[in-house]
Formats: structure tokens, sequence, C-alpha cells
């Protein structure tokens, strides 16, 4: 009996401890994600400044408390950058895996990207600007990476369906993804047309580089009809936003 109490004694404690320290690591994450929502509306409202008075009192809490959540400014900088690529993935990633006609396929993807940036456009611009050198390295160039490794997947199945030597899909992929940001970012800077004519633009000329590819080849790209399944749709992993895959 005696054993059995000391036993008992000694894991009830652990157990319970255990079960606390999730609930405060839930707690403590659903509180970081409202601060994140919170600093959004700042930046929408007051641009990439961010100042964090506002930022707190858009919360309803103290700075001091903000601080509890995130350690310093470039903390909260860093969550919403993680925020931003979240927004952008969850657009790109279904367009770039749809089953759309060939050609819609292409404009969807492209128009996903220009419309997260049209409609975030102080977020896009606090990416540009974080501090390169801070943990996590730069966010721009962490989503063009992410988005040309994925693009890589896709371009090289499909050259694969064809015949066609899959070597070119990892240089092409980073290609098209330097096109659509880079083109992006002038469009943002400047507006001199309106989003769905650049979109167009940007379109056709994926399209017919694609397209134009593929006829040397003797493969003709039906514009109105989608292409061939490939693999299962291309995740985001939660551990290092890697791509994959559903069955994995």
């Amino acid at each position: 009996m005696v054993a059995s109490r000391l036993v008992s004694d000694t894991v009830k404690p652990a157990v319970a401890g255990d079960a606390r320290k999730d609930r405060w690591s839930v707690h403590r994450e659903l509180r970081r994600r409202e601060f994140v929502d919170a600093a959004l509306r700042v930046l929408e409202a007051h641009g990439p400044e961010l100042p964090m008075d506002a930022v707190a009192a858009e919360a309803g809490v103290t700075k001091p408390v903000l601080y509890r959540y995130f350690s310093d400014k470039a903390a909260l900088l860093r969550a919403i950058d993680e925020r931003g690529s979240e927004i952008l993935l969850d657009r790109l990633l279904p367009a770039i895996n749809g089953s759309s006609p060939a050609l819609a396929r292409v404009r969807d993807a492209v128009g996903a990207y220009f419309a997260v940036i049209d409609e975030h456009p102080n977020l896009y611009w606090l990416a540009r600007w974080t501090n390169t050198e801070a943990p996590g390295g730069d966010p721009i160039q962490r989503n063009k990476e992410f988005i040309s490794i994925a693009l890589t997947a896709v371009i090289g199945d499909y050259l694969r369906i064809f015949g066609l030597d899959s070597g070119a899909a990892e240089p092409w992929a980073y290609g098209l993804t330097g096109l659509v940001q880079s083109t992006g970012e002038w469009w943002l800077q400047r507006r001199s047309m309106s989003r769905a004519h650049a979109v167009d633009y940007v379109t056709q000329l994926i399209w017919q580089a694609l397209s134009g590819v593929a006829r040397e080849a003797g493969i003709t790209l039906d514009p109105d009809r989608p292409l061939p399944a490939v693999r299962p749709a291309l995740t985001v992993h939660s551990s290092g936003r890697t791509p994959g895959n559903a069955a994995g």
C-alpha cells in the first residue's frame, strides 16, 4: 500500500503538470495569433512602420503584455511575415495544383499572386523591408524558394509525362517564379495598368513560353483542356515549410 501510494503521488503531479503545460502552450499560441491579427489591422491602416503602441492598443493590451509573447519588435515582425507566407501559399498552391484548363490554370496561379499583393500591399512591403540578417532571413526569398521548389515538382512531372528532358524543370521554375514576383512588385509600385491587364500580360508570356517549348518537341498544348493529373496536391508542412504531397 505504501509503495502504491508513493508511485501514485509521484506520477499524478507529472501528468497534471504536462496537461497544464499543454494548455498553456495552446493558449499562448492562440494569443500570439490574436496579436498578429491586431498587428495586421494596424499594418493595413498605418503602413509598414507598425508602431508597437498602436498594435498593443488595437489588441486591447499594454505593451508589457505584448512583450510577454514577443521578445521584441523583430519577433513580432517575423510572426507577421510567417502569416503573410500562409496567406500567399493558401491562395497560390491550390491554383498551381488545380484541375482547370491549361491556360486558365496559368492565369489562376498568376492571378492568385497578384491578388494577394494587391489586397495586402503593406504586408508585402513589410516583408520586402524585413532585415535579411535576422533569424529566418528574407521572407520574400523564402517564399520564392518554396514556390520554385513546388513548381519544379509540377513542371518535372509534366515533362516526364510528355517524354521531355525533366532537367529543365528547375531552371524554368525559378525563372517563372522570379518573373511573376518581379513583375508583381513593379505593378505594386507603379500601378500603371489594372491588375487584370497585368495578370493577362504575364499569363500570355508564360503560356507562350510553355506552349512554344512543347510545340518545338512536336506536342500541342490545348489551352482549353486540362493537363493530365499528376501527383497529389502540394502542401505546406508545418515543420520547415517544404513542399510535400498527401501521399507523403
